[in-house]
C-alpha cells in the first residue's frame, strides 16, 4: 500500500511539473538563449546566467509556481521596460525618420524619381508643397516657405527664394521650388546628423562605463555571497540545507544588475534625444558628463554671437585707385570663398566674371589669397598684406577691416558691418544665472569685439588672434579642461578640439568645425548652451537617482531574504520593480522643463 502511495505521490509530482514546465519555458527560452550565447563568449556571471540558475535550483527544491512566476514576471517586465525605453527613443526615431529617400530630379523637360544617393551636385531637384528636400541645394526658381523644425527644433517657417540655400530633411510646406543639388547626400547636412546620431549611442559616458565595471565585479561576487550563505550555515551549524539553499536563490534573484544596466544608458540616450529634439546634437553621454565639469565658456565672434550676414559699409579706396579697381580685386581674392564676409563683397560685384585659370587658397585667420591672369591679390587682415611685401596703413573704423592690395600694390580698404544675434545677449545671462563666466575670443580687431562684448554683456575678451592664438589665449583665460568654446568657421577647429567641450553652430558653420565639436547646434542659437547645461545637469540627477534607488532597495531585499523574511516572490518583485522604476525615471528627462 505505502508503494501505492509513493507511486501515486510521484506520477502526480510529475504531471505538476509538466504543467509548469510548458509557461516556465514559454517565459524563459530566450533566457536561456541568451545566457548561453554571453557563456559562449566568456561572460559566466551575468544576470540571464543568475535568473536560469536560480529557477532550475528552486524547480529542484519543489519551489515550482515561485520559479514560473520568476521568468514571468521577468519577462513581464522586460516588455514594460521595452516600452518605456521606446518612449525615450522618439525624437531619435523621429530625426532617422525624416531622412529623405529619392528625389523628383529634372531632365530633359521631365521629371524622374530617383533615389538620393544617386543625385549628383548640378542636378535640378523639384520639391512639391508637403514634400521633404531631398540634398542640400540653392533655390533655382520659385518662393515658398520652409519646416526647418526636423533639423533645428524651430517651429517657426523660413520663406525661401531664388538664390536662398536650404539643407535636406526640411519641408517644403506651400509652393513648388526647383532645387539645384550641391552636394551629394552623403555629405548633406542631414546624413552629418544621421551619422552623429547613429554613433552616439556607442560614445558611452564614465558613468556608465563605471556602472559597466562595476557589474563586472558586482555579479560575481554576489554569487559568490550566495554560495557562502547557501553552505556555511549547514556545515558550521547543523542547518537545514534546503532552506538555506533557498535564501541564496532569493538573493541571486535580488541582485541581478539589471536596474542599473538599462536604465542608466537609456537616461543618457533619453538626454541625447531630448537634445536632438531642441536642435542640439550631442555626440554621446560622456559630452553630457563633460559639460558639467566647466564653469567657462568661451565663444567665436562672427557667425556665434553675431548673424554672419555682412554688408559692405564703406569702401575706402588708397590714393590714385577708384572704388570700382578696388571691388574688382576683393571679389578675384574672395570668390572662392563660402565665408559670409566674402559673400557680402561679392553682393557688391553682381557683374564678376570669373577668370578662367583663377586658383584662391584661404589663408585661415588671416583672409583669402587668389592668383589670376599672372597676378596675386589679398583680402584679409593688415598681417596678410604685409607679409607679402605689401605697406598697409593704419584705419580706424567701426567694423570689420578687410584690406585689398594687388600684387605689391595697396588698393584700400573695405568696412564689413555684422549684426549681433537678438538672442546672443539673453544666452549670456542665462549663463551667468547658472554661474558659467563668459569670454569672447575673434581674430576681428579690438574695437568691434570690444563693442560687441559691451553690447551682449561678456567681461572679458580678446581680439586680433590668430586660430593657434585663440587656443593659447584660452590656456591663458582658464583651464582648458574647465571650458566650453563655441565657434562656427574653419578657423575654429583647434578651439573646438582643444577644449573640454566644443560646440559647434551648424547652420552656417564649417564641415571642419562640425567634425571638431563635440555638439553642434543646427539652428545657430546661443541661446541653446544653457539649455543644454540644464539638460545635463537633469539627465546627471536622474541617473544617481536610478543607482541610489537600485542599489538601496536592493540592499533592503538582499538583507531581508538572507533572513528569511523574503522568498523568490518578493525578490522577483523587487528586481523587476526597481529596474522598471529606473527605466520610467530615465524616461522623465525627455520632459520638458
Amino acid at each position: 500500500m505505502a508503494l501505492e502511495d509513493t507511486i501515486r505521490e510521484k506520477a502526480g509530482m510529475g504531471v505538476l511539473y509538466a504543467i509548469y514546465a510548458i509557461p516556465y519555458l514559454l517565459c524563459g527560452l530566450p533566457i536561456f538563449s541568451m545566457a548561453a550565447r554571453l557563456m559562449r563568449k566568456g561572460s559566466i556571471f551575468n544576470e540571464f546566467t543568475l535568473m536560469c540558475g536560480a529557477t532550475i535550483a528552486a524547480g529542484v527544491l519543489g519551489h515550482l509556481g515561485e520559479a514560473v512566476g520568476v521568468m514571468l514576471f521577468y519577462r513581464a517586465g522586460e516588455f514594460l521596460q521595452e516600452l518605456a525605453s521606446a518612449n525615450s527613443r522618439k525624437s531619435i526615431r523621429a530625426l532617422l525618420a525624416s531622412k529623405p529617400n529619392t528625389a523628383n530630379v529634372l531632365k530633359d523637360g521631365s521629371v524622374q524619381e530617383q533615389k538620393v544617393e544617386e543625385v549628383l551636385p548640378g542636378d535640378i531637384v523639384v520639391v512639391r508643397a508637403g514634400e521633404k528636400v531631398p540634398l542640400d541645394g540653392v533655390v533655382s526658381s520659385g518662393f515658398s516657405s520652409m519646416d526647418t523644425s526636423p533639423l533645428t527644433g524651430e517651429s517657426l517657417p523660413v520663406n525661401v527664394g531664388p538664390d536662398s540655400p536650404v539643407m535636406a530633411g526640411c519641408i517644403n510646406t506651400s509652393g513648388v521650388l526647383e532645387v539645384r543639388v550641391t552636394s551629394r547626400f552623403a555629405d548633406t547636412h542631414m546624413a552629418k546628423i544621421l551619422e552623429m546620431v547613429e554613433n552616439a549611442a556607442s560614445r558611452k559616458s564614465p558613468t556608465e562605463r563605471f556602472i559597466t565595471r562595476f557589474a563586472r565585479y558586482y555579479t560575481p561576487a554576489v554569487v559568490g555571497v550566495a554560495f557562502l550563505i547557501a553552505c556555511l550555515p549547514p556545515l558550521l551549524g547543523g542547518a537545514a540545507w534546503q532552506e538555506w539553499i533557498y535564501r541564496a536563490l532569493v538573493l541571486l534573484v535580488i541582485s541581478c544588475p539589471c536596474a542599473l544596466l538599462i536604465s542608466i544608458p537609456l537616461g543618457y540616450f533619453g538626454g541625447i534625444g531630448a537634445a536632438s529634439r531642441q536642435g542640439i546634437l550631442v555626440k554621446g553621454g560622456n559630452v553630457l558628463d563633460a559639460i558639467l565639469h566647466t564653469n567657462t565658456v568661451v565663444f567665436d565672434k562672427t557667425g556665434t554671437l553675431t548673424a554672419g550676414s555682412f554688408s559692405v559699409n564703406k569702401i575706402v579706396a588708397a590714393q590714385g585707385m577708384d572704388a570700382n579697381t578696388l571691388l574688382e580685386a576683393a571679389a578675384m581674392a574672395e570668390s572662392e570663398s563660402n565665408h559670409p564676409i566674402a559673400k557680402s563683397i561679392m553682393a557688391k560685384v553682381p557683374q564678376f566674371t570669373r577668370p578662367a585659370d583663377l586658383k584662391a587658397q584661404e589663408k585661415a585667420g588671416y583672409g583669402m589669397q587668389a592668383a589670376a591672369n599672372g597676378t596675386t591679390y589679398f583680402a584679409g587682415t593688415a598681417a596678410l598684406l604685409r607679409d607679402n611685401g605689401i605697406e598697409v596703413p593704419e584705419a580706424s573704423e567701426h567694423g570689420t577691416i578687410v584690406h585689398i592690395g594687388e600684387g605689391k600694390n595697396y588698393l584700400g580698404y573695405l568696412v564689413i558691418a555684422d549684426a549681433i544675434k537678438p538672442d546672443s545677449a539673453p544666452a549670456v545671462a542665462a549663463l551667468k544665472a547658472l554661474n558659467i563666466k563668459t569670454a569672447l575670443l575673434s581674430g576681428d580687431r579690438k574695437e568691434a569685439v570690444r563693442q560687441v562684448a559691451e553690447q551682449i554683456g561678456i567681461d572679458e575678451y580678446r581680439a586680433e588672434l590668430l586660430p593657434e592664438q585663440k587656443v593659447e589665449a584660452m590656456q591663458s583665460l582658464a583651464d582648458t579642461q574647465n571650458m566650453v568654446f563655441v565657434g562656427d568657421g574653419i578657423n575654429d577647429a583647434p578651439s573646438l578640439a582643444t577644449a573640454r567641450v566644443g560646440i559647434a553652430m551648424g547652420g552656417i558653420g564649417s564641415e571642419a568645425a562640425i567634425e571638431a565639436a563635440d555638439a553642434v547646434i543646427l539652428n545657430d542659437s546661443p541661446s541653446k548652451i544653457a539649455e543644454l547645461y540644464k539638460l545635463a545637469r537633469r539627465v546627471r540627477t536622474v541617473v544617481w537617482q536610478n543607482i541610489a534607488m537600485a542599489l538601496g532597495i536592493k540592499g533592503l531585499f538582499m538583507a531581508l531574504g538572507v533572513a528569511g523574511l523574503s522568498g523568490l516572490w518578493e525578490a522577483v518583485f523587487a528586481d523587476v520593480g526597481v529596474a522598471l522604476l529606473a527605466v520610467l525615471n530615465s524616461v522623465r528627462v525627455m520632459k520638458k522643463q
